[in-house]
Parts: structure tokens; sequence; C-alpha cells
């Protein structure tokens, strides 16, 4: 695999999903100001990515199979879509508790 094709690949299904590169030009005084803040997006970005993925695996560990008998998972790529399927799928055939944890996916997404 080239470098190219791994930078690809790293960008649409690994750690770099997510994120897309941003050039500016700004002050040199700014420039501290500028990186601390990109930090502090990506350092909240993955804690919301987190969060939404330990809510997924709550979620099939307590109604696998009931609720997902034909979908994969591992198929889709980032974690919000992930959520989105498996929040749909949850309110469509699971229980009332199902339901509420399917909204509960779908708030997290939006948020």
């Amino acid at each position: 695999m080239s470098i190219q094709d791994r930078i690809k690949r790293y960008r649409s299904a690994g750690g770099a999903a997510d994120l897309v590169r941003v050039e500016v030009l700004v002050p040199a005084s700014g420039r501290e100001e500028i990186l601390s803040y990109a930090a502090a997006m990506r350092r909240s970005h993955r804690h919301r990515r987190d969060l939404i993925q330990q809510s997924i695996d709550e979620v099939v560990i307590r109604y696998g199979v009931r609720v997902l008998d034909n979908i994969d998972l591992s198929r889709l790529g980032n974690v919000e879509e992930k959520a989105r399927v498996l929040a749909k799928a949850l309110m469509a055939r699971g229980d009332a508790k199902a339901f509420i944890a399917g909204r509960k996916l779908l708030e997290q997404c939006a948020a």
C-alpha cells in the first residue's frame, strides 16, 4: 500500500475520518491562540465520539440480537453513521426502553 493510499484511508476511515484540514492566515501574535483553539475542538470532538461509541457498545450488549438481526455495523464508516442506523433499528424493532435508547443516540449525534 502506497503512502498516499494509507493517508487517504486514514482520513476516510481512521482516526481523522471526521476531521478536515484547514489553512488560515492569521497574525503571528494569534498563532498560539488558533492552535490551542483547534486542539480544544479536536479534544471535544474525540470526547463526543467516544461517548457515542460507548453508548453504541452498551446498546449492542443490551439489545444486540433482537435489533441487529441483519444489520452489519462494521460496514459503516464512522461512529455517527453507526449510531444513526442503530437508533433507527432500536426505534423500529425494540420495546419502549429501546425506543428511548434510540432517541438518546440520535440526540448525541445531533449535539
